[in-house]
């Protein structure tokens, strides 16, 4: 089910200069925010878990997928590209899940480390508040590469939808808003970071249980309604 070359030419086409750049910048703001941090706060375990918790995994890792999720097929869908790919001989599945791997690689690469290495920053891993958020990080990237793969399929205007997602709901409301936090993907990767944290800095409003089910359901239902779009736009080009 896994396409080395629709792989590589996705992986071109997301590091490309421009993203490449906005890829980079989140990171290397969050490494320059816990270096600032750790100077003036010192060592705490509860900044430390505000910073990866309201910047890291509520701000950066939604955006970087955004750009992820929705650059792995919207611009082709967009620039009409997509019908040279799928005149090949290819599964419309195995493009799916292909570029969803993509997509989930660059996420996880962009997101997560930089995470694993502002916690140790912050607090050099005191109660396992960096590993905690590191893979919260890592399946958060998996459930926002496949909601936002779906998205680039569906609308031409997948970015600025998302990025609304991204700042309004995760960043904002996910955060604030009591009844909408059950719905948020921050809150469901937060579960399992709370589950990895051996402090009390870290919590989430839903349980591990229904994280873990909601995570797996959104990223399968995500990953088969987009290659079931897939399918209709080659059908309607076909006609």
């Amino acid at each position: 089910m896994y396409n080395p070359t629709v792989a590589r030419l996705t992986y071109r086409a997301l590091l490309g200069r421009r993203r490449a750049l906005i890829l980079f910048a989140l990171p290397a703001l969050l490494i320059l925010m816990s270096v600032v941090v750790r100077m003036f706060v010192g060592v705490d375990d509860r900044v430390a878990a505000e910073v990866l918790g309201g910047f890291a995994l509520a701000t950066m890792v939604p955006l970087i997928g955004v750009i992820a999720g929705t650059g792995a097929i919207g611009p082709e869908i967009d620039d009409g590209s997509i019908v040279y790919l799928l005149s090949k001989p290819v599964k419309r599945s195995e493009i799916i899940i292909t570029k969803l791997f993509v997509a989930v690689a660059v996420t996880m690469a962009f997101s997560a480390i930089p995470t694993f290495v502002a916690g140790w920053i912050l607090n050099g891993n005191g109660q396992q508040i960096a590993i905690a958020y590191t893979v919260a990080a890592l399946v958060a990237s998996i459930a926002y590469s496949a909601l936002f793969l779906l998205l680039g399929t569906v609308s031409r205007h997948a970015v600025v939808i998302g990025l609304v997602y991204a700042l309004g709901w995760e960043a904002l409301f996910g955060s604030l808003v009591a009844g909408a936090r059950t719905l948020s993907v921050q809150q469901w990767s937060l579960a399992v970071a709370e589950r990895i944290g051996t402090g009390d800095e870290i919590t989430s409003d839903v349980g591990l249980p229904l994280a873990t089910t909601l995570l797996v359901a959104v990223s399968v239902a995500a990953t088969w309604y987009a290659s079931q779009k897939l399918r209709t736009l080659t059908l309607a080009g076909e006609e």
